[in-house]
């Protein structure tokens, strides 16, 4: 066993102790957090204009803290982006992480000197938990790639500005540094098939043992892997054993890249954002991810159909019930504030307190009064193609209003299949059955004759990754949406559509 190796499960360990003292105490580590936040931020601008020195309670703080979103914080962050100082936080941000807006354009995230080593800690304890449970330490002394989009920052008023996973290239362990694949200037390839192929002429002779990135990602990397060598990655890779993932729902893509890789391995899936580090799977048993509830975070808890109402229900975590969708609420130590980080949770144990994320607030259809969310639609599709013994590459799904011909309106699913299944149309009444078990709305609207049963139109042999590159968004932590609410991404679509094969 090499140090690194050895020097890990002795750290595992004091972690595994540590969490277990705030796990013991989920109400009242809530507390202290929301307590420090108050008492260090009641200097700040923000904290003036809310009267953070009169506020004694959690009541206190609903009553003199609205939530809000991106756009109504955005006066504040223009003050610091204008130079202002103490304005949601103390002091100044280290960085702004930039992640794409709405109606605002780009948006600028806050990461101050005391949020930032939460970000790093929450993957590290992730791969510590695994550590912890399996004793597999081994894969540290190996290659792991950890892609990031470009380290190299820009500055906005002084504040270097960037990519998340490139301000944290910045932060990687120096313990891990010589293991981390690809190099610094692959990284800061922007061009991202260009940089795919770097990563591959740097990776295809090495020992990589563990593989971070989001699903979509990573199976584009294994495919190139096979097409240069004829070979799995399993193959290739003989020590591979642990792959980490987060920022989409795993279970369409585990698998397709469990054949893909050719071998079994570990997965373990995270919840970062650029907002912060919420949630890690601690345990192989289990697919739900512990939320972490001393990281600089005090969350608060929106069941999901109050979101956009006047005065919505606002939960602390005590306050929470199993099986119901929460939108999720931050209040950091970065200086968000009510802050709607535009995801949805569902508790699934409360000792620990474990969730699994649900979707996006905005990620949803409901043309007719169906509200059908991402959830409903990941597990009908995974579902059905297990059933059909098929597997899925990827999809999505959108409203049709107004097919012509005098047809009902109905939902159309753009699915790419790794191999088409050999009765489509039975496939896609199963998938509408099961839709229909899950979303009593949707099953009641077809009843009356108010829409169609779901249509598919396949997307052709890698159509939504030339999609992606069409629009400028492949590669990275770009993401398509599982469902819209509206024809913007559909329509966009329509070209890498398999026109004879497109059906009702």
């Amino acid at each position: 066993m090499g140090i690194k190796a050895y020097a890990a499960k002795w750290f595992a360990n004091i972690i595994h102790r540590q969490t277990l003292k705030w796990v013991s105490d989920p109400v009242g580590s809530q507390e202290k957090v929301l307590s420090s936040l108050i008492s260090q931020a009641k200097g700040t601008i923000f904290g003036e204009d809310h009267d953070f020195s009169g506020i004694k309670s959690y009541q206190d703080f609903k009553k003199a803290v609205p939530v809000r979103d991106y756009e109504t914080l955005k006066p504040y962050i223009d003050k610091i982006i204008e130079g202002a100082e103490n304005v949601l936080w103390p002091g100044k941000p280290s960085y702004f992480a930039k992640t794409s807006g709405t109606t605002s354009g780009v948006k600028y995230i806050p990461i101050t000197k005391d949020s930032m080593p939460f970000q790093i800690a929450g993957a590290r304890n992730a791969l510590l938990a695994y550590i912890y449970e399996t004793g597999n330490s081994g894969f540290l002394n190996g290659k792991l790639i950890f892609l990031s989009g470009s380290p190299e920052l820009e500055e906005k008023s002084g504040i270097q500005t960037g990519r998340l996973s490139g301000i944290v290239n910045h932060h990687v362990p120096k313990y891990l540094r010589r293991n981390q694949l690809p190099s610094y200037s692959t990284n800061c390839i922007e061009d991202w098939e260009t940089k795919l192929d770097h990563i591959v002429e740097e990776t295809i002779s090495q020992d990589m043992t563990l593989i971070s990135g989001i699903p979509p990602w990573m199976q584009m990397y294994f495919d190139r892997l096979e097409t240069r060598t004829g070979k799995k990655p399993g193959e290739l890779f003989p020590n591979l054993s642990v792959i980490v993932h987060g920022g989409v729902n795993f279970e369409p893509y585990k698998a397709k890249l469990l054949e893909s890789i050719g071998k079994p391995v570990s997965f373990i899936e995270t919840f970062p954002a650029s907002e912060g580090f919420f949630a890690y799977q601690n345990s192989q048993k289990e697919e739900s991810l512990l939320l972490l509830l001393n990281s600089g975070i005090f969350y608060e808890f929106i069941p999901a159909q109050e979101v956009f109402a006047e005065n919505p229900t606002r939960l602390s975590i005590g306050e929470v019930e199993l099986g119901i969708n929460y939108a999720m609420i931050l209040n950091t130590n970065a200086g968000l504030w009510g802050y709607n980080l535009g995801d949805t949770i569902k508790f699934v144990s409360k000792n620990p307190y474990k969730i699994v994320v649900t979707g996006r607030i905005k990620h949803f259809i409901s043309a007719f009064g169906e509200h059908v969310i991402a959830e409903e639609v990941e597990q009908c599709l995974s579902e059905t193609a297990r059933e059909f013994n098929t597997r899925i590459i990827e999809f999505t799904v959108a409203p049709q209003v107004n097919p012509g011909d005098n047809s009902l309106p109905y939902h159309e699913w753009f699915i790419e299949f790794e191999t088409i299944p050999d009765h489509l149309d039975t496939f896609r009444m199963r998938l509408d059955e099961k839709l229909q078990e899950k979303n009593i709305y949707y099953k009641d609207l077809l009843t009356g004759n108010i829409l169609d049963t779901l249509h598919i139109s396949l997307i052709g042999k890698d159509g939504f990754i030339n999609y992606m590159k069409s629009i400028g968004k492949l590669g990275g932590q770009n993401k398509l949406p599982r469902l819209s609410n509206d024809r913007v991404v559909a329509d966009k679509l329509k070209p890498f559509v398999v026109e004879n094969l497109s059906l009702k």
